[in-house]
């Protein structure tokens, strides 16, 4: 009898004390009172803490409609952005008000550091015992998966003059953001497939296969070259493990080429439209130290233009950032991070320039103040972000940087900027809580989860001979043992380890819908808008040096991720910035306007599944045993139609079957879906869609 793995569901009881289109941010009594995590006590008074006090903007109510109206079609200031200038004169904050900000900190025996240029915040630093009688609030120790952190008890207020002009209180928590790179792994064991040499490139200038998705066949599995065995039959997923060399290495991974076919942009490259003129703004923490050269290297061997200063910058608003093995670049990945932002925004957008605009770490205030910097600085009318954290986990844990967030990702709105989000990579976002917060909640992706962003979800995507989608399913992996290594015993019955990794999306409980996904269901805000390549089982190749220094060894790696999807969405977006000949401002509300054709949908049929795997156990005198698709494809949760596949590892040579389109609770279908949006753009149909559409 089959064994199922389920996860246990418990739905968040949330409160919104907010009306609709407001921030709903009725903290609980954070770290402290949630489950799974251990109080050890008041932080220590005497230890200093670095606070970033936000102002409100002026006519806020104001400015909500303003930014509205840009983004409507019937308003006559439809795509009317407003300069930087025009933006401070009417809704930035004034000298005066921050002065009375720094007396407030300055009378509560906090020393002020700087006053933002434009006065949006105000940085000061003191004892803990001096922020929590400034902020009315508590600090505590609490030990969250191994780690000791702090966070204050609850939401931070100001009182007297200052208090209407504060919006928020940043710093007295130091949750952080993730990266959502995802390394192609054995999904048997989870460690990344071993890298192969750049000098080891074939003649097509391929590393790994082409053919994730390859013909059917049929496996029998004996014990002892007896009973009791079992068959099974159905796709099989990636190259042969016979393959020992490059090209066509297992599994299966995409270069640029194959990838610019597959999205239909080399017919627009022929045009001329190859993001020429535009900048693609990438924001990350920490960096890579060899990410030049390592860039470099990819561009090579992919024929695309060499990254020089007069087409890439690197700037640090906050500061020197270095990535080392002691301050949390390389156990966070952020190394591979920034390498597959800024490679894979290059490859669907060869002649665009790239800002990469570096955090010194990955702290919320690091990479808020990074992003404000881009967007100040008018550096590109694209930025894409592939670093989130949970939106629950905010809305218990640290409010604060839900009123960061979405000011930062409002002012990008209405200058013309189109703040780009990865969603996530662990679907509803239940397990991931569970392991960093103790926090037992499905939960949507914050920063992606704000109605000024656009949010970026992720595919599964198989190709044919010739480099076009033959199959799309919403990433979302599940994972089942059938045999064990070499002779290949049958396991019996096979074990189902369940849900494994997928793009991030649902829906918000903190932010109301926005206007332009008014066609769709529900009051709050649903994500993902977009999606494009993500899994890394489908990956696309990257090189890097992962320590961040050639001269140890650099490699080819495949990566996915909606870290992925989120850079070529980007591209994109610059090239269709090209095509419009002017700043298109957020993407997503564009989006929802296009006409049928212009965007993929991405909906497993049931003519895709007809190769799916299924099995027959036989164990003499026991009845013979009928292993389904979907009894195999398990826990399926909301899941109805799923693609799944043989998967023979290539290090332990165990058989498996992976199950795709299998994203936890959400699911892939007809139309918008919680897994891949809207769909994937279509090539030049997309583009000239998107200009009509602004017209």
């Amino acid at each position: 009898m089959t064994q199922h793995y389920f996860r246990n569901h418990v739905s968040p009881r949330l409160t919104f004390a907010a009306a609709l289109g407001v921030l709903a941010l009725t903290a609980g009594s954070a770290f402290a009172a949630t489950a799974g995590q251990t109080n050890l006590g008041p932080e220590d008074e005497s230890k200093q803490i670095s606070v970033t006090v936000w102002l409100n903007p002026h006519n806020k109510a104001a400015l909500d409609t303003a930014v509205q109206q840009m983004y409507d079609k019937e308003s006559a200031s439809y795509h009317h952005f407003l300069t930087l200038k025009q933006f401070n004169e009417q809704y930035a904050p004034t000298a005066k008000e921050a002065g009375v900000v720094r007396e407030y900190l300055a009378a509560h025996n906090l020393k002020v550091k700087s006053t933002e240029k434009n006065n949006r915040f105000v940085v000061a630093e003191g004892r803990v015992g001096d922020a929590q009688a400034a902020f009315n609030t508590k600090i505590n120790r609490v030990m969250v998966n191994g780690e000791v952190h702090h966070a204050n008890t609850a939401e931070a207020s100001v009182t007297g003059e200052a208090a209407p002009l504060v919006a928020t209180v940043q710093g007295l928590s130091d949750l952080k953001y993730r990266a959502l790179v995802k390394p192609s792994v054995n999904p048997e064991s989870g460690v990344p497939y071993e890298g192969v040499s750049p000098s080891a490139v074939g003649a097509d200038g391929l590393f790994y296969s082409a053919d994730c998705l390859r013909g059917a066949a049929s496996k029998v599995f004996k014990t002892d070259g007896g009973f009791p065995e079992a068959f099974y039959a159905g796709n099989l997923y990636g190259a042969s493990i016979t393959n020992a060399k490059p090209p066509n290495l297992p599994p299966c991974g995409y270069d640029a080429a194959e990838i610019q076919e597959a999205y239909g942009l080399k017919p627009l490259y022929k045009k001329g439209l190859d993001g020429a003129g535009q900048t693609i703004v990438i924001v990350d923490a920490f960096g890579s130290n060899s990410i030049v050269s390592d860039a470099n290297l990819f561009s090579q061997l992919n024929g695309l233009p060499a990254l020089t200063p007069s087409n890439f910058q690197i700037v640090e608003p906050t500061g020197p950032a270095t990535c080392t093995a002691t301050n949390g670049c390389i156990a966070g990945n952020w190394q591979y991070e920034t390498t597959l932002d800024v490679e894979w925004a290059h490859a669907i957008a060869p002649n665009a320039n790239i800002v990469l605009v570096l955090g010194a770490d990955n702290s919320f205030t690091n990479l808020d103040l990074s992003n404000l910097a881009a967007i100040q600085n008018g550096y590109g009318n694209v930025i894409s972000n592939s670093f989130g954290i949970s939106e629950i986990a905010l809305k218990e844990l640290d409010p604060s940087e839900l009123v960061v967030e979405n000011g930062i990702a409002q002012i990008a709105a209405a200058l013309g900027i189109s703040l780009n989000v990865s969603t996530g990579d662990s679907g509803d976002e239940l397990i991931t809580n569970n392991a960093d917060f103790g926090i037992n909640a499905v939960s949507v992706n914050a920063n992606a989860d704000s109605p000024y962003a656009t949010a970026v979800g992720g595919t599964s995507t198989f190709l044919d001979a010739h480099n076009n989608i033959k199959l799309q399913t919403g990433w979302g992996l599940n994972l089942a043992r059938i045999a064990n290594a070499n002779p290949n015993p049958p396991v019996i019955p096979p074990l189902l380890f369940g849900f494994q990794s997928g793009s991030g999306g649902g829906t918000s409980v903190v932010y109301a819908k926005p206007k332009f996904q008014k066609s769709l269901k529900g009051k709050f805000r649903l994500l993902p808008d977009i999606s494009m390549n993500a899994d890394p089982q489908t990956g696309n190749e990257v090189v890097v040096s992962p320590d961040g220094v050639p001269a140890h060894g650099t490699q080819v790696l495949v990566f996915g991720g909606t870290s992925l999807s989120c850079p070529m969405f980007s591209g994109y977006w610059a090239i269709a910035n090209q095509a419009a000949g002017a700043p298109l401002g957020q993407a997503a509300p564009i989006l929802y306007e296009l006409s049928e054709g212009a965007i993929i949908d991405v909906n497993v049929t049931p003519v895709d599944t007809l190769l799916n795997v299924s099995g027959l156990i036989i164990d003499p005198p026991n009845s013979p045993i009928f292993e389904s698709q979907s009894a195999l494809a398990q826990p399926l949760e909301n899941t109805k139609l799923f693609v799944s596949a043989l998967y023979n590892s290539p290090s332990s040579t165990r058989w498996d079957v992976l199950t795709f389109g299998t994203d936890s609770s959400l699911v892939t279908g007809p139309g918008w879906d919680n897994v891949t949006g809207l769909g994937t753009p279509n090539g030049a149909t997309f583009i000239n869609d998107v200009v009509k559409a602004v017209q």
